[in-house]
């Protein structure tokens, strides 16, 4: 019995229902319940077994040999994850995962091999294959999808205004070139020369060769002056009609002596059609032909002066009549290089769409053609529509042997004529215009 009580006690296979002693012959009850040195603590529970004796050194060293065997066995064992796997990592075999013994290295039973694993650098820089990639991918899918619905937002309005300026200056560009309504009532009322006390005057209507009817006034200047045999044919600025610039008619009456025939553009006042470039070069040219035949202005000395938009129209009749002997003269009020170059300054927004621009009125292009007249520039300093380097520019491109560039520091668009030094200008420059007859002396 001794001997089998000692070979139970090497395996600790004793059941805990036998009583057994801690020494030779002496009986125990219960197995010892602290641990000593070599020996070890015996805790029974229902259907364990314990060691019967203190075990020595030799008995845990064999039962340590006898695990040791036991878990190289297990380690040959190799189990396979087959859990979802990562949806950006799908193409990737699974990781084995060994069954190694427990060591002071490993705390856990199960553990992935370190020869299995990338190097340790690598893995640092590698993120845990979790679900936040899917989550962090479709923010950022949301995130862009929403930056893109803001930034479509002031791109198509960009695009509806530009769209808008480009309709509005190429369909709709007469309407905004050629104000004739404004101010109220411009094509309905007239003023006529004898509200202002010149009772000398015919109030015409001129046929032109495409059909219009043209308004006109031609009021006689007094006799026995010295240009009394000059006509000054005018050319008014944009917006309202003849009857708006009757005053200054009457100061030039006054001051020269001439006669003034005041022309009314189609679509303005009460003379018929609708305005465009083509149609007012037709206008301006029916005006000079009509005083050319006229019997009482046929032998007349004829002088241009254009305001504005009658610039333009007063440079272009120049340019096509400058060889004829009765034109002795042109003389320019705030008028503009060009459309094109003026519409930037007048609606900023449509700079960039100025080739849409069909009403020309190229002024930088049609005045070097001028050669032979003279021409006296009125430049208003303070002019708040048409840039004063525009007139300081046409100026600078003139070619006519005989130029003048009068300055009024404080006129502006419309109220130059009242600067002084605007009527003494004109006096002095057509003073020596006085004959045809002395126009090659000039």
């Amino acid at each position: 019995m001794h001997i089998l009580q000692r070979i139970r006690g090497i395996f600790n296979l004793v059941p805990t229902s036998t009583n057994y002693s801690t020494s030779e012959g002496a009986p125990a009850s219960t197995p010892p319940t602290k641990s000593c040195g070599w020996f070890r603590k015996a805790e029974p529970g229902p259907g364990q077994y314990v060691s019967s004796r203190n075990t020595p050194t030799s008995a845990l060293l064999a039962q340590e040999h006898a695990n040791d065997a036991q878990l190289r066995h297990l380690s040959t064992k190799t189990i396979s994850s087959t859990g979802p796997r990562p949806r950006d990592r799908a193409d990737r075999p699974p990781v084995p995962i060994t069954r190694e013994p427990t060591s002071k290295h490993c705390n856990s039973l199960y553990f992935i091999p370190p020869s299995s694993l990338p190097p340790r650098s690598s893995r640092e820089k590698m993120s845990p294959p979790d679900a936040s990639n899917d989550s962090q991918f479709h923010q950022m899918t949301s995130l862009f999808s929403t930056l893109g619905s803001y930034m479509r937002t002031p791109v198509l309005v960009s695009s509806g205004i530009a769209a808008l300026l480009s309709s509005l200056l190429y369909f709709k560009q007469k309407a905004l070139i050629y104000p004739s309504h404004i101010p109220n009532l411009s094509r309905t009322e007239l003023s006529r020369p004898s509200q202002y006390g010149m009772t000398d005057f015919e109030d015409l209507m001129i046929p032109t060769p495409d059909g219009e009817k043209l308004s006109a006034f031609y009021i006689r200047g007094p006799k026995g002056r010295a240009h009394t045999n000059t006509t000054v044919l005018m050319f008014h600025g944009n917006a309202g009609n003849i009857g708006h610039r009757i005053p200054i008619a009457r100061m030039l009456i006054q001051r020269l002596g001439c006669s003034v025939f005041m022309l009314e553009y189609r679509g303005y006042g009460l003379s018929t059609g609708s305005p465009d470039e083509v149609g007012l070069m037709i206008d301006a040219q029916t005006a000079y032909d009509y005083l050319r035949k006229r019997a009482e202005t046929s032998d007349n000395d004829i002088v241009l002066f254009g305001q504005s938009l009658g610039g333009a129209v007063s440079i272009q009749l120049a340019a096509k009549n400058q060889h004829d002997k009765k034109l002795i003269g042109l003389v320019l009020e705030n008028t503009f290089l060009s459309m094109r170059k003026l519409i930037p300054f007048l609606i900023p927004p449509a700079k960039y769409l100025t080739l849409l621009c069909h009403q020309l009125w190229a002024s930088d292009t049609h005045l070097p053609l001028i050669s032979e007249l003279p021409i006296l520039f009125l430049s208003g300093l303070q002019d708040e529509i048409v840039p004063p380097p525009h007139m300081r520019r046409l100026f600078e491109i003139c070619q006519s042997p005989t130029k003048v560039f009068k300055a009024l520091p404080a006129g502006d668009h419309n109220s130059s004529v009242v600067e002084e030094g605007y009527f003494e200008a004109i006096d002095d420059f057509v003073a020596n215009l006085s004959t045809s007859e002395k126009r090659d002396e000039y």
